[in-house]
């Protein structure tokens, strides 16, 4: 294994530009909009104003409630109503281009988003779903790849083509409920809701496309429609510190952080933003995160890395960062793909770790993946050349255990 001096090289810029920007459809869809924005729409098809908030909660209720796929599953809506819709609206999801199922009941799709640029690449993210006995929780995407670039991640590697919408952030949540027969007014296998918890941990940095993050997880946790508790909503991050607090008091979900080293020196290579955001300024904004307490703990992930921040000198600097911040740890076995310069640590020297945070006070559980035959961790979906990243591969790792 190389020395940590040897792996550092050429310091890798802090932040990457989009490529490209979104270019709606010629008819565009209505998921991902406010009440406000929905009112605005049904203003431009004639709709008068003193109808309009009837009308808003009408499509609100088929369409994040009941899951409805087109303006002509809305009975309650009228005829004339419908049809000026149709004319100018739809309420399409991201298209799924490929479904794998795994033996353990998890499952990934690759999704297609649409655009109205006809010279434009069809980009495409992953979603994945993975069952619990007591939940089932969805890992959604923020970004098509990634601003950072951070040493372990393969996404790291690939350009940041765009950000997503809020539509398209939905539409994620919408396309599993779609599959797995999971809106409302349909009947489960046990009778009770599929997807129940989500995570922001998919392909992307969230807090670097925070308007559409939090339009998204507001629509998702809406009570009149797609329901999902703030509570059971993780959004993860790598330490955008302006963002943290704007977080906690704009979306109010739970949070994690990509920590993944203990000194700044180290964390400068692993999480390049911590250049701009070091691990103290970061550990504060934990502190000051608003709701955080025991019932709400702020989860950090820490990819385990043979040699390189696995030592025990490295768990109790842990412990000793974290003090006073309400707090799990999550230990993540990195997953090497083609090209990394990483190690898995050694199992032993993971429980060693594990064992030393846990008798510290920290729940420190080791994550194992889920989905392996059908690669649900590894973007296998995708080509060879844009895999999903080792940030993706913890994520779906630590995903399904949100309190």
């Amino acid at each position: 294994m190389s020395s940590t001096a040897e792996l550092r090289g050429t310091a890798a810029p802090l932040e990457k530009t989009p490529l490209e920007t979104y270019v709606p459809p010629a008819k565009p869809s209505l998921i991902g909009l406010s009440r406000a924005e929905l009112a605005e729409r049904l203003g431009e098809i004639g709709v008068p104003p003193r109808q309009q908030k009837m009308r808003v909660q009408q499509l609100w209720h088929w369409i994040y409630f009941r899951g409805a796929r087109s303006f002509d599953e809305m009975t309650s809506v009228s005829k004339e109503t419908r049809t000026d819709l149709a004319e100018r609206f739809t309420v399409d999801r991201p298209e799924v281009v490929a479904e794998q199922i795994s033996n353990d009941g998890t499952r990934k799709w690759l999704l297609r988003l649409p655009s109205g640029d006809a010279l434009q690449k069809a980009h495409e993210v992953e979603c994945v779903y993975i069952p619990e006995t007591d939940r089932g929780t969805l890992c959604v995407s923020s970004q098509v790849g990634c601003t950072l670039n951070c040493a372990f991640c393969h996404t790291g590697t690939q350009r940041l083509v765009r950000n997503l919408t809020a539509g398209e952030i939905v539409g994620q949540v919408m396309v599993a409920r779609d599959r797995l027969n999971d809106w409302a007014d349909r009947e489960t296998p046990h009778g009770n809701r599929l997807v129940t918890n989500v995570v922001m941990m998919g392909m992307g940095e969230p807090l670097y496309n925070f308007d559409a993050v939090r339009d998204a997880l507001l629509i998702v946790s809406d009570n009149e429609g797609i329901g999902i508790s703030r509570r059971r909503i993780t959004l993860s991050t790598s330490g955008v510190v302006p963002n943290i607090a704007r977080a906690g008091e704009e979306i109010g979900v739970m949070l994690a952080i990509s920590l993944h080293a203990v000194r700044d020196e180290l964390r400068n290579e692993l999480v390049p933003l911590n250049r701009k955001y070091p691990i103290a300024e970061l550990l504060q904004a934990c502190r000051d995160y608003p709701g955080a307490s025991n019932a709400r703990r702020i989860t950090f992930e820490y990819v385990m890395l043979k040699g390189v921040n696995d030592s025990l000198d490295d768990a109790k600097l842990l412990v000793k960062l974290l003090k006073g911040i309400p707090a799990k740890i999550n230990l993540i076995p990195f997953n090497p793909w083609p090209g990394s310069r990483y190690e898995c640590s050694d199992w032993e020297q993971i429980e060693k770790f594990s064992e030393y945070v846990f008798n510290a006070g920290y729940s420190s559980p080791v994550r194992t993946p889920r989905g392996r035959d059908i690669l649900a961790a590894c973007g296998q979906l995708k080509s060879e050349t844009e895999k999903l990243s080792a940030r993706e591969r913890q994520a779906l790792r630590a995903m399904a255990m949100t309190d």
